[in-house]
């Protein structure tokens, strides 16, 4: 892995226009990164589930500073295999039991792969017409797989979001259930005796907040 010295330039290395997004480069980009994906998962359980490195490992394994020039694809995976795999804990491993399963298949992949090529932002309606629509949809869906009241839908008179962690998830809820209770109080010192009552065995999102 190369290392970025300002003081030098090697005018002697090859120079090519620089194209960030070029089909046939990408093309053949992404096979090579789909099977080393694939590799990866079909020998997932061969690799100790908690990593055995010793913290700052990889401080003494990577350069000091960024690469000047880019780097080939083959190069970039075989300092993944060697440097970055060994410090991973494996979520998907068979053998991991720890906090809660990755929601990672092949679908999610390729749902991924999908949302990124149109690197669409919505916003609102109007940055994406049909990412917006769509989410109100989906979201309506689910809230009727759970047989949630039409109160609880955009097709109602609510609707929802996805959150994006757990943590979001019960933040918000502990926003909405503290101000269900003070619109219900109407006192302005009503926050003050607020009090959340919880287990000890709550996820350690909650305990964060």
């Amino acid at each position: 892995m190369g290392n970025l010295d300002l003081g030098f330039v090697d005018s002697s290395s090859p120079q090519r226009e620089f194209k960030p997004l070029d089909p046939k480069e990408f093309r053949q980009h992404a096979h090579k990164m789909v099977n080393f994906i694939a590799d990866y998962y079909k020998q997932i359980e061969t690799f100790p589930v908690l990593s055995q490195v010793q913290p700052d490992y990889l401080r003494n394994r990577l350069p000091g500073a960024a690469p000047y020039l880019p780097e080939s694809l083959d190069t970039i995976l075989t300092d993944v295999t060697d440097h970055i795999i060994p410090g991973m804990t494996h979520w998907l491993s068979l053998n991991f039991f720890a906090f809660f399963p990755a929601t990672i298949s092949t679908a999610a992949f390729l749902e991924e792969m999908l949302c990124t090529s149109f690197n669409d932002v919505w916003f609102n309606w109007l940055a994406s017409p049909a990412a917006t629509e769509l989410e109100i949809i989906v979201m309506d869906w689910l809230a009727s797989m759970l047989k949630l009241p039409k109160s609880f839908m955009f097709f109602g008179t609510s609707g929802g979001v996805i959150q994006n962690t757990s943590s979001e998830a019960i933040l918000v809820t502990l926003v909405a259930a503290r101000d269900h209770v003070l619109r219900a109080k109407g006192t302005d010192d009503a926050i003050q005796k607020l009090v959340v009552y919880c287990s000890d065995q709550i996820h350690s999102t909650e305990s964060t907040h």
